[in-house]
C-alpha cells in the first residue's frame, strides 16, 4: 500500500499523553504508542474515528475542508447527509436546513438521501437476481469497505457493487449545476456535509472511482453552530420557505442504522452497528453461517451514520429526531427508470474494484507466511497473554507480530524483562524485579514497595 495514501484521521503529538486509551479502541490494530505517543499505522488505518472518540485529551482529530473554501468556486452546491437532519431539535420540515445552507453562502443544495433512494431501488432488484447463495454485503459505509479490504479481503466480492450515495449525489448534483448555469465543472464547487472521517478519506481517495468527483468534506459538527443561527433567522422571518426537498422517508432514514435495509421491503436481512459488532459479523459471514440472508448492512458508527465521530449530538437522540422527522414526509422523492439507470450506470456503479490491503499479508508465499506464523505464535506463548497494552501494542499477538516483523523487542513487554532479571544478582536486577504496575504484584510486592515508600 502507497505509505502517501491519504487519511483523513491525524494526531497532534502536543496533546498526546501516551495513554494509551485508543490502542484498545482500534478496531484494526493500527495505533502504536512508542515514545510516550501513539503513532498510527497509516497501511492498517480504516478511519473510523473511533481513536477521535475515545482520546480523552483530544489528540486525535479528522482533517477536513473549511466553510471557508467555497470561494473558491464559482457555483457550490451542499450534498448534506441525511445525519445532518438528526441534529436540530424540534425539526418538522427539513426544507428549514436545506434553506440554511443556502443563507451560509452555498449556491444550491443536493439531498444525499435522494441518491440513497435510487441506491434502494436498484438493490431492491440486485437482491431478486442474486443466485450466489451468499447474502450481499452494503458498500455505503467506508470505514466498513476498508475494514473488508484490511481484515477481511475475501468478502470484497459480495459487496455491492454500488457508489456509495455521497458519491451518486455528487455526479448528478453537478451535472444539474452545469445545466443550470452553464459552467465548466472545475467552476462548480461541490461539498459533502459529513458525520464522519471515513468519508472524507472515501473522498479524496475513492476506493471504486477512477478519480475524486467532490470537491471536499465539511463536519457537521463544523458547521452546526452557523447553520442554527440561520434557520433560527429564517424562522423569525415568518415568509415561506423554498421546498427544496426531494427525498422522502427511504432516503432520510438511511442516517441510522437499519434504515437502508427497511427500504428494502422484506425482513430477510441483518443490520449491525458498532465497530466490534461489525468485526463480529464479519467473521461470522466469513465463515459462512449467515448464507440464508439476502443482505446485511454495517454501519461503523454506534445508531449509524448518526453516531458518526463528526456529529454535533448525541446518536440516541439524533435518531430520535429522524423518526419524528419521518411522520412529515412522503415515502419516497424519487422514482427511478430504467433508462435513467442505464443513462447513469458510469457513476452509479463501480468503475474500479476494491483491492485488498496486503499490510495483513506475511509474506509472498505460503511457505514464508507458514513460517513466519510459526514464529508469531511461539512468541506469543512467550507472553504473558494479558494484553494490558503497557507494552505500546494492543495486545499480545500483536507485540509478537511486531516483533516478528522487526519493530519491536520482547523487552518491550515488562513481564518477561522482570522474569528475565528475577534471579540475576546483575547491578539493578533488583530494581527491575519491581517494575511490575500495582494490579500484577504480589502481596510480598506490594509490602516491598510501602516499606521502601515510608523509608
Amino acid at each position: 500500500m502507497d505509505k502517501n495514501i491519504f487519511h483523513s484521521v491525524r494526531m497532534d503529538e502536543d496533546k498526546c499523553l501516551g495513554c494509551m486509551n485508543c490502542i484498545k479502541h482500534c478496531p484494526t490494530e493500527a495505533i502504536r504508542v512508542r515514545d510516550g505517543k501513539a503513532n498510527i499505522i497509516k497501511e492498517k488505518c480504516i478511519d473510523c474515528g473511533k481513536c477521535i472518540e475515545v482520546c480523552p485529551h483530544h489528540a486525535k482529530y479528522a482533517e477536513r475542508e473549511r466553510l471557508q473554501k467555497i470561494i473558491d468556486f464559482k457555483y457550490t452546491v451542499a450534498l448534506p447527509a441525511p445525519s445532518l437532519y438528526g441534529q436540530f431539535k424540534n425539526l418538522e420540515d427539513a426544507n428549514y436546513v436545506l434553506a440554511g445552507l443556502i443563507k451560509m453562502g452555498f449556491d444550491s443544495v443536493f439531498e444525499v438521501s435522494c441518491a440513497a433512494e435510487i441506491v434502494s431501488q436498484i438493490t431492491r432488484e440486485k437482491i431478486k437476481n442474486n443466485k450466489t447463495g451468499k447474502p450481499i454485503i452494503s458498500s455505503a459505509c467506508p470505514a466498513v469497505c476498508r475494514l473488508i479490504s484490511v481484515s477481511y479481503p475475501s468478502l470484497l466480492p459480495q459487496l455491492l457493487d454500488m457508489n456509495a450515495p455521497m458519491e451518486i449525489a455528487a455526479a448528478m448534483a453537478r451535472r444539474e449545476a452545469i445545466e443550470k448555469t452553464g459552467l465548466k465543472s472545475e467552476d462548480i464547487g461541490i461539498f459533502f456535509i459529513t458525520p464522519c472521517p471515513a468519508k472524507v478519506t472515501a473522498i479524496k481517495n475513492p476506493m471504486t472511482l477512477r478519480e475524486p468527483i467532490i470537491d471536499g468534506a465539511v463536519a457537521i459538527s463544523d458547521i452546526y453552530p452557523v447553520l442554527v443561527q440561520q434557520m433560527s433567522r429564517l424562522a423569525k422571518d415568518g415568509k415561506e420557505i423554498e421546498d427544496l426537498q426531494r427525498s422522502g422517508k427511504i432516503g432520510v432514514s438511511w442516517a441510522a442504522s437499519g434504515g437502508e435495509s427497511a427500504a428494502l421491503f422484506h425482513d430477510n436481512y441483518l443490520a449491525a452497528d458498532g465497530i466490534e459488532n461489525v468485526k463480529e459479523i464479519l467473521s461470522e459471514i466469513e465463515n459462512e453461517q449467515l448464507n440464508g440472508l439476502d443482505f446485511i448492512e454495517l454501519n461503523a458508527c454506534t445508531c449509524g451514520c448518526v453516531g458518526g465521530a463528526l456529529t454535533a449530538e448525541n446518536p440516541f437522540i439524533a435518531k430520535r429526531r429522524l423518526q419524528i422527522l419521518r411522520k412529515y414526509l412522503p415515502v419516497s422523492g424519487e422514482h427511478y427508470t430504467k433508462e435513467q439507470e442505464e443513462a447513469d450506470k458510469d457513476f452509479l456503479y463501480w468503475q474500479k474494484q476494491p483491492e485488498a490491503n496486503n499490510i495483513m499479508r506475511l509474506a509472498d508465499n505460503l511457505k514464508d507466511a507458514m513460517r513466519i506464523m510459526g514464529e508469531i505464535n511461539e512468541l506469543e506463548a512467550k507472553l504473558p497473554q494479558l494484553d494490558c497494552g503497557t507494552c505500546g501494542a494492543p495486545s499480545c499477538k500483536s507485540l509478537a507480530e511486531d516483533i516478528v516483523r522487526g519493530f519491536a523487542d520482547i523487552h518491550d513487554c515488562m513481564f518477561c524483562t522482570r522474569n528475565e532479571y528475577a534471579q540475576s544478582q546483575e547491578p539493578g536486577a533488583s530494581l527491575l524485579r519491581e517494575i511490575l504496575p500495582a494490579p500484577f504484584r504480589t502481596r510480598k510486592e506490594n509490602k516491598n514497595a510501602d516499606s521502601k515508600k515510608s523509608d
